[in-house]
């Protein structure tokens, strides 16, 4: 008998109730190292679509460039394992077939959000100190991106986030339903790169551009300067709180609703609740 390709929809959509089982019994200090790591990897695939997105080149290209791959992060926290909370939003199909209670949830959110952050910072500082992004191409695309970002009004921010964590969570479920690794790259390619290419926003990437951004934005401004150059207007929003209150904020709300909502909460109506 040829080995099953993949698993049905029914069957993908149940299997995120064990899924969500396991993450939820995971050790408080496993989840904020994986988160950690999920972190870092975003924050990998994030500075090389910022590389990727530097030079004059057709706008359609770019995107589609930028988005194709940005889309290894999402393969580095799915196929060697990791914590990602965008991810784990599809934690609320185990909460609404009451295999995990709200305490469980939002102990692991918490300390997976917080392990993201972490790993994003370092990672962003480890750029930042290479030297790979303050010279006045790639840190200006850098510092660009983060500005850009941090001047989202609340609405667009939390669109954005909706639509992001919409086919993140996609690709995550396809990747579940894959029974190889071939079949999980394909299944996680697609979305991201969509994502990313759309202009959607996700929390945890923004966790590194945004750092990354502030981080380089005086040595990019020096060089700027010494090159005789004027210093962008949007550079004035890039700073702490713009990103942790104009942006994360919003977005996080918008990958909550994007993930948890529409994307796990309709799958647990449709193919895994009992009907009465």
């Amino acid at each position: 008998m040829a080995e099953k390709m993949f698993l049905t929809p029914i069957e993908t959509a149940k299997a995120l109730v064990g899924v969500g089982e396991k993450k939820a019994q995971l050790p408080i200090l496993k989840m904020l190292v994986l988160g950690i790591l999920a972190g870092v990897y975003i924050g990998f695939a994030a500075h090389l679509a910022t590389t990727i997105s530097t030079g004059d080149y057709a706008f359609g290209i770019k995107k589609f460039l930028t988005g194709a791959v940005f889309a290894c992060g999402l393969m580095l926290v799915i196929i060697p394992g990791s914590e990602l909370w965008t991810g784990n939003n599809l934690m609320s199909v185990a909460l609404l077939e009451n295999k995990i209670n709200i305490a469980q949830l939002l102990k692991n959110w918490f300390f997976v959000y917080l392990g993201n952050f972490l790993g994003s910072l370092l990672l962003a500082l480890i750029i930042a100190n290479s030297g790979l992004a303050s010279n006045a191409e790639v840190g200006l695309t850098a510092c660009s991106i983060a500005a850009g970002k941090c001047s989202l009004p609340f609405l667009s921010a939390l669109c954005r986030g909706i639509g992001c964590n919409w086919l993140v969570c996609l690709a995550v479920v396809m990747a579940l339903a894959a029974q190889d690794i071939g079949g999980k790259v394909w299944g996680i390619f697609f979305p991201i790169m969509a994502f990313v290419a759309s202009g959607y926003e996700h929390s945890i990437a923004n966790m590194y551009f945004i750092s990354a951004g502030i981080f380089n934005k005086m040595d990019v401004i020096n060089v700027l300067v010494a090159a005789g150059k004027p210093i962008p207007p949007s550079f004035e929003a890039l700073n702490w709180y713009n990103f942790l209150i104009t942006n994360l904020v919003p977005v996080t709300l918008g990958n909550f609703i994007g993930g948890s909502l529409f994307v796990g909460g309709i799958y647990w109506y449709t193919f895994v609740k009992e009907d009465k």
